[in-house]
This record gives structure tokens, C-alpha cells and sequence, in this order.
């Protein structure tokens, strides 16, 4: 039946993120100094939400919906995350097959594809965040390779090969030429970095950080190379970014809202403790020129900005409203919502929410409204497009 619910989600405590952003907004102690890194909401079994009946029971989301096809998430990104590719839904299908096939068991850490879903993600950064994202176009990666003594070796490479026959040598490079490389141009950024003149919005500052964060021994992780040789973004409170299958990306430094496919394939590169295929991730980059296609929402009804992305899976909204405004909708599905600053109510039970309160779910074909009652609040709604 058609109706409003209070949702609490699932924390998630990786050695990556911040303590203080995600306990601060879900208005939880952290008295141990844990890493709460990411919060979500949904059905994926690995963190499925449960819902506040109107009888002040607790039953799981899953009685209500049996499965989401999105997972709506809170992020804290304290350290570097890997880089990483998402295979295409034609992909994961095959690749997931195969790897039953040969007996990789699903809980195996050498198991790449743990299920047969893509894993598209939206993010909408909540301040100023930071994050690698595709390929540079051609004329700033030639200007990279030639600027940076270090690797200007590489330059022939490129020339020769392209961005996939560059990609392909980095990462399939022996470990001594790795390092060879790379050991002088760690050398020179790191005392900068360590001085704190380093600038966020120059390569030098996260590939410092991820030598300092990642290298083991005497031995420098790989994925730096993927530092100067992607986009380095920096997004600021509102802007969203849409990373498709194939895209290679990783999140530096920040706090946003995601929003994927329910899904958990990962393919990763480097800058990770966690396993790393190479050979997988090869299969599937995108090995091209890429402009970040920046997104702001467009509005579709007052108070309402819609992100729009071309996958069918999830849609995610920010209704934004002063005091008194009143935004009107009807939940074509299943529908979550949490307020990440202010004090609203929603529908006409007269759920009140504000920043620190559980999120709310709301059954397809609920109509309700959000209103204001701060001076500015601000709710994200994750959906299905209709």
C-alpha cells in the first residue's frame, strides 16, 4: 500500500573515510574514532535498510520492496579511492557467468565480478570535492607527458600507441620500471606536499599524497601515472558528475550524495590495498579523450532539480525550499529521501525531518509534498526515471 515511512540505512566503516562528516549528519557518536565512510540506503544485501512502521515496529526494506534496482549512498572521502572502471551490463553478464563457470567462489578476494549488474553512479558533491575522471583530451595529456620530466619518456609511447597503447604499457610495466620512473618525480613533489604548498588543483598534490598513502617499501604504486593522466575535477556544492561504464575514476577528497546501480563490480587499478586486475580493467577502459560533463539539475518543477543521466536505473532529484515553500510529487516507485540540511515536513502524515533524522522512504504511488520549515533546506530524492 501506498505510504510514508521512516528509513534508517547502514554505515559503512572503510579505513577511508572520514569520522566526523557522516555521524555529525546522522547525528551519531563516534566515540572509538571510526572511519564512517559511507552510508547507505536500499535493498543490496550487503546493507539493507530497514523501515519504522506506523506501529513503531522495525521490519526490513526488503518486506516492503523485494529489491531496489538503485543504492543511494552518503560519502565521506577522507583518503584517495582506487582507481576503478565498471564493466557494461552486456559485460558483467558474460564476465559473471565465466567466473561461476571456472568455481570462483562469490566471497573469493580474486573474484572480480560478483554479480551480473553494471554499476552506473551519479554523484552530487555536498562541498567542495575532488575526483580523476576519464581521460585528458589530447592537447593536456601531450602537454602532461612533455611538462613532466619525469615522464616525458612516455611521450613516444603515446605518439606511437595512442591513450590504449600508453595506458597498456603503465600498467603492465614490471615493477622495477615502475618505480625507476617514478621514484625521481616522488622525490621531488612529496617535500612539497609535506610543506603544504602544494596546490589541490595541480597533479603534484594528490600524486604525493598517493605515494605517501599506498607505496609499500621501497616500491610506488602504479596508479599515480593515472593521476596525471586523467581529469583532475574539483566540484563544488551542487555539482554533480555522471560516470558511465568504462569511464575510469577515482574520488580524492570530499563529501557527496551517489546514487548507482544496484550492483557491487568493481574493476580496479591501483591507489587500493584491495585487489587489483589489470588484465580485467584493460578489458573494459575506456581508453579515449574525455571532457567532464559538469551537471547543475535541471529544474522540472518548482523546488525541484532533477539530474538527468541517460541510464534507466536510478534518477536523483534535490529539492531544495525557504520556509513555507511546499514541493508537490507522486512516487512513480519506490522512493528514498534524506534531508542533508534544514527542517522539512513531508506528506500529509506530517513527517518531520531534519539534518541528523533517519532518511524516509515512500511507496509507489504515494503523493505527498515537502515543505519547508527552516529559512533553507535541502532533500535528495532517489528514484526510478518514469
Amino acid at each position: 500500500m501506498p505510504g510514508i515511512y521512516r528509513l534508517t540505512g547502514t554505515v559503512k566503516h572503510y579505513d577511508w573515510g572520514g569520522t566526523s562528516f557522516i555521524p555529525s549528519l546522522l547525528k551519531t557518536a563516534n566515540t572509538e574514532n571510526k572511519p564512517f565512510a559511507e552510508y547507505w540506503m536500499g535493498t543490496h544485501p550487503l546493507g539493507v535498510s530497514v523501515v519504522e512502521t506506523t506501529e513503531g515496529r522495525v521490519k526490513k526494506l526488503t518486506e516492503y520492496v523485494n529489491e531496489l534496482p538503485y543504492l543511494f549512498k552518503i560519502l565521506d572521502v577522507k583518503d584517495m579511492l582506487s582507481i576503478q572502471v565498471h564493466p557494461s551490463k552486456a559485460d558483467a553478464e558474460t564476465e559473471f557467468a565465466r567466473e561461476n563457470k571456472e568455481g570462483i567462489p562469490l566471497d573469493s578476494p580474486q573474484r572480480s565480478y560478483k554479480d551480473d549488474n553494471h554499476k552506473p553512479e551519479l554523484m552530487v558533491a555536498l562541498g567542495d570535492f575532488w575526483l580523476l575522471h576519464g581521460f585528458k583530451p589530447a592537447k593536456e595529456l601531450e602537454y602532461i607527458l612533455l611538462n613532466v620530466l619525469e615522464l616525458r619518456e612516455l611521450l613516444p609511447v603515446y605518439n606511437q600507441s595512442g591513450y590504449a597503447g600508453l595506458y597498456k604499457y603503465v600498467m603492465e610495466m614490471p615493477q622495477q620500471e615502475v618505480d625507476r620512473i617514478l621514484r625521481p618525480l616522488v622525490n621531488n613533489i612529496v617535500p612539497v606536499y609535506q610543506k603544504g604548498s602544494a596546490d589541490k588543483m595541480d597533479e603534484d598534490f594528490w600524486a604525493a599524497r598517493a605515494a605517501l598513502t599506498f607505496s609499500q617499501g621501497d616500491h610506488i604504486d602504479r596508479g599515480i601515472f593515472s593521476v596525471y593522466f586523467f581529469n583532475l575535477v574539483h566540484l563544488k556544492k551542487g555539482e554533480a558528475l555522471f560516470q558511465d561504464a568504462g569511464v575510469p575514476h577515482a574520488y580524492l577528497e570530499g563529501q557527496n550524495v551517489e546514487i548507482m546501480a544496484n550492483s557491487d563490480n568493481v574493476l580496479r587499478g591501483g591507489l587500493t590495498t584491495k585487489y587489483i586486475d589489470v588484465k580485467e580493467l584493460l578489458k573494459h577502459v575506456k581508453c579515449g579523450p574525455t571532457v567532464p560533463h559538469i551537471l547543475k539539475g535541471e529544474e522540472t518543477t518548482p523546488h525541484v532539480r532533477v539530474y538527468k543521466t541517460p541510464v534507466r536505473d536510478f534518477e536523483l532529484s534535490a529539492v531544495e525550499v525557504g520556509q513555507n515553500d511546499v514541493a508537490k510529487a507522486i512516487a512513480t516507485s519506490t522512493e528514498i529521501v534524506i534531508i542533508t540540511e534544514g527542517r522539512v515536513r513531508i506528506g500529509n502524515a506530517g513527517i518531520e525531518l531534519q539534518a541528523g533524522d533517519p532518511a524516509a522512504v515512500l511507496l509507489a504511488g504515494t503523493e505527498y509534498s515537502v515543505t519547508g520549515i527552516d529559512k533553507k533546506s535541502t532533500v535528495f530524492r532517489a528514484s526510478v526515471p518514469r
